[in-house]
Order: structure tokens, then sequence, then C-alpha cells
């Protein structure tokens, strides 16, 4: 391991999602006792913040079916932090029913992804948020809303997605009543320079309340951007075991950054992630072997760990 470089925060998070955006992405159904094996494994190997499913109807994405028992069961593990996306006020009502810590909610900077994606404006999404930070206040729940803006670096359907649209949607976000707000490279079209710019802009308007980049490794620069976001003090990231998800408006797409494959990157350049990289690459093997025929991502498991790598998990 490294010494930590001066320049990056001296911890860092990784939100697996695998369990949402990775299942959604791929034709497999898997049983909802393999999905609780994974959670299990995936908290005693560190992991403390998952997203374990998303309140959407069951008849337009049956591997997520389950999000209710996957909140459930997650919720009985110790120090876990618990989240869900929802794509609207009726999705955010079943998050605050369940108790999830978090529940976030998408919203495309692309004018055209959006439609396409959720049949919403970017700022009908807006107005949503409005409307389930009422809902959450009235329920007395202290389930938190995070406001994840994708395509925050171009669009396949609509191309170029402006800098200062991004912080604008990320600014009414905030101020319909998102406690937290994320950035994400939806269809992989961002570089180390663009996410240098891009999250210096965010970090001065959200501040603490910026929560998570979210990158995928669709043309090969997934932990390439997550260094840039960690130079301008980002320090919690969503990636899927296996490198699996992606979004089906972006054809060629290869998937998620891997969670193994940050958890060795960050390790090795001294970063304390509290991830135990080898129970990790043991539930890598388990998941793929449930997966069997579906397209995996990711470096790591082939080559193994380097000899010289000394990375001490901080226990939590």
């Amino acid at each position: 391991m490294q010494p930590q470089h001066p320049r990056l925060p001296a911890t860092a998070v990784i939100r697996e999602v695998g369990l949402r955006d990775g299942l959604q992405s791929i034709a497999t159904i898997l049983a909802t006792e393999h999905k609780k094996a994974w959670i299990r494994a995936a908290h005693a190997a560190g992991q403390r913040e998952i997203e374990v499913g998303s309140f959407v109807p069951a008849r337009l994405l049956p591997q997520l079916a389950d999000t209710a028992a996957l909140v459930d069961f997650a919720k009985t593990l110790p120090a876990l932090f618990v989240s869900v996306l929802v794509p609207n006020l009726r999705g955010a009502e079943s998050a605050i029913a369940s108790q999830a810590d978090l529940m976030i909610v998408p919203l495309s900077a692309s004018h055209a992804h959006s439609l396409a994606n959720l049949r919403k404006t970017p700022d009908e999404v807006v107005t949503e948020v409005a409307r389930i930070r009422a809902a959450r206040d009235a329920a007395g729940a202290k389930t938190l809303i995070e406001g994840g803006v994708g395509t925050a670096f171009g669009c396949t359907l609509q191309g170029e997605v402006k800098k200062s649209e991004v912080l604008r949607l990320m600014q009414a976000l905030l101020d319909a009543g998102a406690d937290r707000v994320s950035l994400a490279d939806t269809v992989g079209y961002a570089d180390p320079a663009m996410v240098r710019a891009l999250f210096e802009e965010a970090l001065k308007i959200a501040g603490e309340r910026f929560w998570c980049g979210h990158f995928h490794d669709t043309r090969g620069l997934g932990l390439a951007n997550v260094y840039a976001a960690l130079e301008v003090g980002v320090h919690r990231f969503d990636a899927c075991l296996a490198g699996i998800g992606g979004c089906p408006h972006a054809p060629g797409a290869s998937g998620n950054v891997s969670t193994e494959d940050l958890a060795y990157m960050l390790g090795s350049m001294g970063l304390a992630t509290g991830v135990d990289i080898g129970q990790l690459l043991a539930l890598r093997q388990r998941v793929a072997g449930w997966l069997q025929g579906e397209t995996l991502h990711g470096s790591l498991w082939q080559a193994g760990l380097p000899k010289t790598f000394n990375a001490f998990p901080t226990p939590t």
C-alpha cells in the first residue's frame, strides 16, 4: 500500500449498487435468498452502504420486485445504511413505509433522456422531489432524499449536456428539498478533466450536501474519473460488484465501475475503505455462479491482489 497522497481524502466510501443498478440491467432474476446472501456477505466484507433495490412496478422490473423484503432484511444488519431508488412519489411512499435510510430520485439533465427514461422533463422531476419532501416530512420519517443528476456529461440521445444546465438542476433539487445531491456519468462520456471541472463547481454549490459520484466504465475511464473526483474532495462512489449494470440508452455500455477494482485502487493508494478485498473477491465468485450466462466485468478477479498489497480495513 502506498502512502496516502496529501491531496486525496484519507477515507472513501464505496456504495454498492449492484443489487439495483446491476441486476435491473440483466435478464437473470436473482432469487431473493441469493440477494440476501449477497447483502450479508457484502456487509461481512465491510461495506456499510448498499442500495438494495428500487420501488418500481414489478411488471416493469421483475428483477427488483422483492425490494421491500430486502430493505427489511438489510435493516437487521448492524450499522448498514440502506438505500433504494424511487422514480416518483408512489415509489417514495413505499420507501418511507419500508423505513429505508435513503431514497435516491434520479433526474436526467438531458431533456431527451429524461423523457425516454422517466417520461418527465427534468423540471417535472424537480417538482416531484418537492412532493416527495412534503410527503416525507408529513410522515415524520427519517428517510433522506438524494437527488441524483444523471447524464451529467452528455447523452447518447441528446448529445451535449451543458454544464450550466447540470448545475442549475442540482441547485433546483436542493431548493426543492433534497437532503443530498449526486452526479452520474450515466452513459460513460466523461473524462478526468471534465469530472474535475464539473465536480469542483458542484461542490461550491452543494458543499457537504454533495454526496456521491457515479461512473460507468463504458470507455474504460471509470477509475480515472473516480481519481479526478477524489482530487477535488469527493469521497463516496457508487460501484457494482463484477461491473454489472449500465444504462439501456447507452449501447455498448460495459457497466458500472467494478466494486472490487475500485476497492483495490483506493486501498492501494492508502485510502481507508473498511473493505476486506479478499472477502469481496470471494463474494464476486459466488455472484458469478448465480449469474451464469451474464457478461461480467472487472480486472482484479483475473489477476488477483499483488504480493506487495497490504491494506488493512478499518473496523466499523
